[in-house]
C-alpha cells in the first residue's frame, strides 16, 4: 500500500496532502489456495496485470484511513467473488410426455394452416 496524490479538485489542499492510496497485491506471492490463485489470474479484469498484481486506487474519500479501508474492502469483495463457486449445471432430457405433447401440438397447427390454404380444382 502506498500513499499518492489524489486526482481531481480540491484546491490548494489536494496538492499538499497524500490521501489517495494505491493498492498492490501480488497473487503469486500471496497465501491463497492455488485455485483461488488461478481464478484471480484467469480473470478478465483490467485490474490484474499481466505479472499477476492485482492494482486498486482508492481515492473517493478526503482522509487516508478511509481510503486505506475501501482499497482493503474492494480486494475482499474482488476475492470473494471468485471464491463463490457457481452449481455445476447437469444437461437434462424433455420427458417423453412432453415430446409427443410438442409434436402434437406442432401437427395440430399445421392442419389449422392447411384448412386456411385455397381449394384448387
Amino acid at each position: 500500500m502506498s500513499a499518492i496524490r489524489a486526482q481531481g479538485a480540491g484546491g490548494q489542499h489536494v496538492n499538499k496532502v497524500s490521501s489517495a492510496i494505491h493498492l498492490r497485491f501480488d497473487i503469486h506471492a500471496s497465501s491463497l489456495p492455488e485455485v483461488l490463485k488461478e481464478r484471480l489470474l484467469n480473470l478478465q479484469d483490467q485490474r490484474v496485470t499481466k505479472d499477476g498484481v492485482i492494482i486498486i486506487k482508492a481515492q473517493s474519500h478526503r482522509s487516508q484511513e478511509k481510503n486505506k479501508e475501501e482499497a482493503l474492502q474492494r480486494l475482499q469483495e474482488m476475492v470473494a467473488s471468485i471464491a463463490h463457486l457457481p452449481r455445476v449445471r447437469r444437461p437434462t432430457k424433455p420427458t417423453r410426455s412432453s415430446q409427443t405433447k410438442r409434436l402434437d401440438s406442432k401437427s395440430s397447427r399445421g392442419q389449422i394452416k392447411a384448412t386456411r390454404a385455397k381449394i384448387s380444382d
